[in-house]
């Protein structure tokens, strides 16, 4: 990974263009939400393999996640390689919690992660080094415990987390690093774009899930 050097003074005129397909695109994809539930699908190969497949299958993991990686990314190599080994750390300790101490939280508490960093990703918030590991920390956190939560009700237990951590760690550093290596100043664009997207469809989910009560 290599330092990232700042986008065009044009790109927030050109987010602001795009941000109206991208926003009417989110609105097709959170059009019909699935119930907030566990997405455990035994994949036949173990508990192991289980908690790999789980970020696959977990939107509300996936994204987030993915934002954040976004992030790091845009903010370069440092903030890559905090996030790519401090996001798999604690999201296994927060799920251990989980494991230990299972209780349930509102679907809508998950939809900010997709608001805050999604939305930082659209900016290119010039955040500091140490705001993106407390983020790294709050994400981790929140949804590793809920991982264990539902690894805990699934009989997963520590293997499990053990295989969603590394699907964490895995996922990360190839965004992350994918973000970093690019030099073109649309190839930043897009990057912004794809976070105007996460922060929608968290919006569209916060709303859903407070008419419905989630």
């Amino acid at each position: 990974m290599s330092g990232r050097r700042p986008g065009p003074p044009g790109a927030p005129a050109t987010i602001a263009r795009l941000l109206g397909p991208c926003l009417a695109g989110a609105l097709l994809l959170a059009w019909t939400p699935a119930p907030a539930a566990a997405h455990l699908v035994s994949t036949g190969l173990g508990p192991l393999f289980d908690g790999i497949s789980h970020l696959a299958v977990t939107p509300e993991d996936l994204l987030p996640t993915i934002a954040l990686a976004l992030l790091a990314g845009l903010r370069g190599a440092r903030d890559g390689r905090t996030v790519v080994f401090g996001l798999p750390a604690v999201w296994f300790l927060g799920g251990v919690v989980g494991l230990v101490a299972p209780s349930g939280l509102p679907f809508r508490v998950t939809t900010l992660s997709f608001l805050v960093l999604g939305g930082l990703v659209a900016a290119d918030a010039r955040v500091s080094h140490r705001a993106v590991a407390i983020l790294a920390g709050l994400l981790g956190a929140l949804h590793g415990y809920l991982n264990g939560v539902e690894m805990s009700a699934a009989g997963l237990g520590v293997v499990g987390l053990i295989g969603a951590a590394a699907s964490v760690f895995a996922l990360v550093a190839l965004v992350a690093a994918f973000v970093v290596s690019l030099e073109r100043a649309w190839t930043r664009i897009a990057v912004r774009v794809a976070g105007s997207w996460i922060a929608a469809i968290g919006l569209l989910l916060f709303g859903w899930s407070v008419r419905g009560g989630g």
